[in-house]
């Protein structure tokens, strides 16, 4: 309740102007010195600019006048500069600024005001300051009205030297209708400023739901409100600055005080166009759009072609999303590059975390042509890469950035001084128990943990070394996940289990790609010997395989890529005796895992394998506002009766598994998928049944789902030739491609067989929206292409 508190004494400052600060020295001095100390104790207490904050009774008006922005403040968001706006700084010796910020506030106003005021603005609080301060306000300056009658005793200056205030504070204090009412000053005042700032408060929250009500099917509440905040500003300041000033700006001339008023009209106006269009859209696209331009600048791309002159930093917003799109040599894979440095930044900044970056960088994605699936694919690199950028328990906020990097400056610097003292040894410096880290400690509010951790990563080798060490002690979980799913007691669901090991193997290769980019980047190192021969160790099997996908040899240092080949002993084989039991918590981390595919997957697996402890997880799930798919598994398991249960029981499970497992649609994305199997049904067709007949135009991308089938295809003498079909191959997908009528039969051989159709119509919209897919069918249909000339090259031969 801290706003409270500050306009709670605002409140008793405004009073104790009128009824004795004006009159008596003593009075303002005792005030003064009082309000002084409390300052000063709190600093000395608390650090940082915690009486600014939390207790100073001027900080309603600075947060009033100062937010979202002044009219030629410079935007923190959109600087490159690490020190900004009013932020706390100290300057060294040497001239240079640096941040004394100790993260007393989040968010912090002297930091950046914009994010401040947008975080604040949905708290009723926000609205209880603004209107409360413009009755505050009008009840001072209209007092002096109430208690004289009429507004000749304001106009003359005469309140603020009255040598009599002291001995009125029992005289009557209003002056209503030509008579005096009984009330004293002392009572009166409190009661006028009192009942002012509750009526300005209520009537700004009647005039707030009038205008949702009108305007909100077309404006967002937040930026109504933000714009009543606007307004209401803008009077209060020209109200206080061109009325409340009058007493002083009469004695001026009469020129100067048209240029005086007309100057604060003309400058509160311009603030208020520059203020009124602002929205946290606008502000987050500013945002967003600042650390993209940081990562084409590191990209280093050639554009000064097309900006005519102009630099990046030059280019507003909008500008720099349209560059992206038309940039000749701004790549697929550069795209992702630049989003994942983006996705990076803001994670470390606390910008966003890993449940909000979804929604939060939405816009970007659409600029960028980004997919949800690209998205996870990131994180799950990032998670590999950097694993404390998605640690829950690590406190990321920009001022928590700010106030660490502080400390690590400091420290950088008395680590430099000291180097540049002949003969002195680091090690006692930076020893936790000694006077400089303790002073430092003490100076940013650093806990053990935070020192650790910046003490490790101060050296780049140190960091690297320390992240693969990490990501060894991870991998061998996945390994065990792996072995899990090639249990025998898991084969009657082999469909569901083909999609967990994909995404397992595929987790498992993005883990040694990193370890193996760490072992690069070490180079030499002595340090990267340990890191080998310990991944060496952990996946045998994979290694050899990985590393002959590409050019290792050449990037590894010699020692390094001799200790990845040489093997000490050969493979332990997987044992295939695990009970339930024990593949039950491997499971449960599928459950969890941030692909909604793995997770329904994992989950439907789960139930099979232990119905009670399927249910039980099924119901947490729920809870949690999983994504449909999961959120559609968990509840038909919770629905479904006692025991298990077929896939055929989960319909868009089912058709997304047989879809994701076909070597047509293998790694495609999440989101193409689901809306292939909400378009697509499954069939069930008997012995002997014609799927296609020839001639049959192919409205259907057909995918053999479960039995078996032929094709039947006539040669140029006529001789039938016939081709097996086994479940997961898709059937006249060329002709589907082409538009074009059958040239063959194919005929059902087993009974039951099911087979999965997709609607032409279906598919060629998703080959239209998602260009990724698009390329992924013209090289696998290449491909296929190729295999057949080759066939008939060599029948003809």
């Amino acid at each position: 309740h801290y706003a409270q508190v500050q306009f709670g004494w605002l409140f008793a400052g405004l009073c104790g102007r009128i009824l004795f600060f004006n009159a008596d020295r003593a009075f303002l001095a005792a005030w003064l010195l009082f309000t002084i100390g409390a300052a000063v104790l709190t600093g000395y207490l608390y650090g940082g600019k915690s009486w600014c904050q939390y207790l100073c009774p001027m900080a309603p008006v600075q947060q009033i006048y100062s937010e979202p922005g002044g009219l030629l403040g410079s935007p923190a968001h959109t600087s490159d500069q690490l020190i900004t706006q009013s932020m706390c700084r100290v300057t060294l010796p040497e001239g240079q600024e640096q941040s004394a910020c100790v993260a007393c506030q989040n968010p912090c106003i002297d930091i950046d005001a914009e994010r401040a005021y947008w975080e604040g603005l949905p708290q009723p609080e926000a609205a209880g300051l603004r209107y409360g301060y413009v009755g505050l306000v009008l009840g001072y300056f209209l007092y002096y009205y109430l208690y004289a009658g009429n507004w000749t005793y304001y106009f003359s200056g005469y309140w603020a030297r009255d040598p009599d205030q002291l001995a009125t504070l029992l005289s009557p204090g209003l002056y209503l209708g030509g008579y005096s009412v009984p009330i004293p000053k002392l009572v009166a005042v409190p009661l006028t400023l009192g009942g002012f700032t509750w009526a300005a408060r209520a009537a700004g929250r009647w005039i707030e739901r009038q205008a949702c009500q009108i305007w909100e099917p077309h404006c967002p509440s937040q930026v109504i409100r933000h714009r009543l905040f606007t307004v209401s500003t803008f009077a209060i300041f020209n109200i206080f600055f061109i009325f409340g000033g009058r007493p002083l700006v009469q004695l001026w001339p009469l020129w100067v005080q048209y240029i005086y008023d007309l100057g604060l009209v003309l400058l509160s106006t311009l603030w208020l166009a520059k203020t009124w269009g602002r929205t946290p859209e606008r502000y987050a696209r500013e945002g967003l759009a600042n650390r993209f331009r940081r990562q084409l600048t590191k990209l280093g791309l050639t554009i000064g072609q097309y900006l005519e002159g102009r630099t990046l930093a030059d280019l507003n917003t909008d500008e720099v999303y349209v560059l992206a799109k038309v940039l000749p040599g701004f790549t697929r894979e550069k795209r992702l590059l630049a989003y994942k440095g983006v996705l990076q930044e803001a994670l470390a900044e606390g910008y966003v975390n890993y449940a909000s970056s979804l929604q939060v960088l939405q816009q970007l994605r659409q600029e960028l042509g980004i997919t949800e699936d690209d998205h996870r694919e990131v994180l799950d690199t990032l998670g590999v890469e950097d694993p404390e950028l998605l640690n829950p328990d690590r406190q990321r906020t920009q001022e928590n950035l700010v106030r660490l990097n502080g400390y690590r400056q400091s420290l950088e610097r008395l680590m430099r001084l000291q180097q540049q003292q002949p003969g002195t040894d680091l090690a006692p410096i930076l020893e936790p128990s000694s006077d400089a880290l303790r002073h430092l400690r003490r100076q940013y509010g650093i806990t053990v943990q935070e020192e650790q951790w910046i003490l490790g990563n101060l050296a780049p080798e140190t960091c690297q070394v320390r992240r693969g060490e990490y990501l060894l002690t991870q991998l061998p979980r996945w390994i065990a996940i792996d072995r899990a799913l090639h249990q025998p007691a898991l084969r009657t669901f082999e469909a569901p289990l083909t999609l967990l090991r994909e995404a397992v193997h595929h987790k498992k290769e993005l883990m040694v790609r990193a370890l193996l980019d760490i072992l690069v980047g070490l180079g030499e190192d002595p340090a990267g010997r340990p890191l080998a021969t310990a991944l060496s160790q952990c996946c045998p099997a994979e290694l050899p395989l990985l590393l002959e996908t590409e050019d290792w040899a050449n990037r590894l240092a010699d020692p390094i890529y001799a200790c990845l080949t040489q093997l000490e002993k050969p493979p332990a084989p997987c044992a295939l005796d695990a009970t339930p039991d024990q593949v039950t918590p491997h499971l449960l981390t599928l459950v969890t895992d941030r692909n909604p595919l793995v997770q329904a997957a994992g989950l439907y697996v789960l139930a099979h394998l232990d119905p009670d402890l399927g249910r039980d997880t099924a119901a947490e799930v729920s809870q949690q506002n999983p994504h449909p798919l999961v959120a559609d598994t968990a509840g038909r398991i919770q629905a479904g009766e006692p025991g298990p249960m077929p896939l055929s029981d989960f319909p868009i499970l089912e058709k997304v598994v047989y879809l994701a497992n076909a070597d047509f649609f293998q790694r495609m994305h999440n989101e193409t998928l689901l809306a292939l199997a909400e378009r697509a049904e499954i069939r069930t067709y008997a012995n002997g049944d014609a799927v296609t007949e020839p001639g049959d135009t192919c409205r259907e991308l057909l995918l053999l789902v479960a039995g078996a089938a032929e094709v039947q295809a006539m040669t140029a003498t006529g001789d039938r030739v016939r081709t097996a079909l086994h479940p997961g191959q898709t059937l006249d997908e060329l002709e589907v491609l082409a538009h074009s009528e059958s040239q063959n039969r194919i005929v059902v051989t087993a009974p039951d067989t099911r087979i999965l159709a997709v609607p032409v119509a279906a598919f060629d919209d998703l080959l239209a929206q998602d260009p990724d897919f698009a390329r992924r069918v013209l090289a696998l249909e290449s491909r296929q292409l190729q295999r057949f000339i080759h066939s008939f090259q060599g029948a003809t031969v």
